[in-house]
């Protein structure tokens, strides 16, 4: 097989250039099966896909100008999963490979890193390898719908794209606003990551979020708020001493402009509130996290944030300047303004289907991505099979913004099932 080399999508570029022992942005999704996995079928399940996602099997080349990925010619095997997830990924492994294919008893598990695509492209990797691994262990026959793949067909022009170029607007829209409210804490010495899942019922969630007029993601959102809230209050900080509490969303364009990449196509926008001009209520809250992310991500406004990233990647000046000075830039700008607008991430996967014929094999999806350089927590959430998992991670002893969290769903009406790593 002849070796392929794609550009850093627009989305892919700042992560070459941040990545650091206690941060280099990897997220995982995972899959529980039935029954124990069978190492060895998996294997085959990975070397059957490898030709149909070029884009996925890649490793991460220094240029002189730019970072770029190639597609490599062996295939990676799986490992046992390691003592906790999302462990480091050095950039000696990233030289080999981007992903990580990982098993533990009935658990098959990726970590992708962010470079290579987004959340949503890691779960159609991960859905198509638990559809291969199935229909090798138990000769189920699996049609290709929704994101299940034909594998004897060739990868599509489509897939392998970088939509970032071809759907911004005319202008760019500016990205002033407020700095928020940081987060922080003990970090742990070992760079170990607890992960805290809170288990809920989808239909209750929904409809405590739909009492609200709003969708599950403005609800999550609001919740997370006012934990946030309460610790910045914790701190002493009261009336002008107090910042905005803002959370992050990423927000899967495929949907809004109708394309269909394998690559990253995601763009964050920042919802929250002001404390400075007085308390609110949760329906207040609320209200304000459900019309500002309506607002936000429109169309119009993605495309001009999109517009914004893109016309930077484009500058002359910035292309010619070599790559090591470029780092440093890129470096410098993101630890100076790059995550001092949100408090941390809420990236909902939203309701994960698959093909009838896979749905008694597999009991569960997960979804959790790393913590940042100065976010150390972080919340992700994925829906299956009626139980949406509220995946918060961090990277500090402190536990006390998930019981906060976790509680105040209790207090709600919704009922949570905790599971923790530590």
């Amino acid at each position: 097989m002849k070796k392929q080399w794609y550009r850093l999508d627009n989305a892919a570029l700042i992560f070459p250039a941040i990545i650091r022992k206690n941060w280099n942005n990897v997220f995982r999704v995972s899959a529980t099966l039935k029954e124990p996995v069978d190492p060895e079928v998996l294997d085959r399940a990975i070397e059957e896909l490898k030709p149909r996602f070029p884009t996925y099997f890649v490793r991460l080349r220094k240029g002189f100008f730019w970072y770029y990925l190639e597609t490599i010619l062996k295939t990676p095997k799986s490992q046992k999963d390691f003592a906790y997830p999302l462990t480091h990924m050095t950039r000696r492994e990233l030289k080999t490979c981007c992903v990580r294919f990982l098993y533990y008893n009935n658990r098959i598990a990726v970590e992708v890193f962010h470079s290579v695509t987004d959340g949503t492209g890691g779960l159609i990797l991960l859905k198509n390898l638990t559809a291969r691994y199935l229909a090798l262990k138990y000769g189920t026959e699996i049609p290709p719908e929704g994101h299940i793949v034909d594998i004897n067909d060739k990868p599509k022009a489509e897939e392998t794209r970088d939509c970032f170029q071809s759907c911004g607007a005319s202008r760019g829209l500016s990205r002033a606003e407020d700095t928020a409210y940081r987060l922080s804490g003990t970090p742990e010495a070992d760079r170990f990551r607890h992960i805290i899942t809170g288990i809920v019922p989808a239909d209750k969630l929904k409809e405590k979020a739909h009492e609200q007029g709003v969708t599950v993601t403005a609800f999550l959102a609001a919740v997370l708020a006012e934990a946030i809230e309460k610790r910045q209050l914790a701190e002493g900080r009261t009336g002008k001493r107090t910042k905005p509490v803002k959370i992050t969303i990423p927000v899967n364009l495929r949907k809004t402009f109708g394309m269909n990449t394998f690559r990253n196509f995601t763009l964050a926008v920042n919802i929250g509130f002001d404390p400075r001009l007085g308390e609110y209520t949760h329906e207040q809250i609320c209200s304000l996290m459900g019309h500002q992310l309506a607002a936000e991500t429109i169309p119009q406004r993605m495309a001009g944030r999109v517009a914004k990233n893109v016309d930077q990647q484009r500058n002359l000046l910035l292309r010619l300047i070599p790559l090591p000075i470029k780092t440093l830039c890129m470096r410098s700008v993101y630890m100076l303004s790059g995550e001092n607008k949100g408090c941390l991430n809420l990236s909902n996967m939203g309701v994960v289907t698959v093909p009838e014929a896979m749905q008694p094999l597999v009991d569960r999806f997960e979804f959790v991505i790393g913590v940042q350089y100065t976010y150390p927590n972080n919340c992700s959430v994925a829906t299956y099979n009626g139980k949406t998992y509220i995946s918060m991670i961090r990277g500090i002893r402190e536990s006390e913004l998930e019981r906060l969290v976790f509680s105040r769903l209790v207090e709600l009406g919704v009922p949570v099932e905790i599971e923790s790593n530590s």
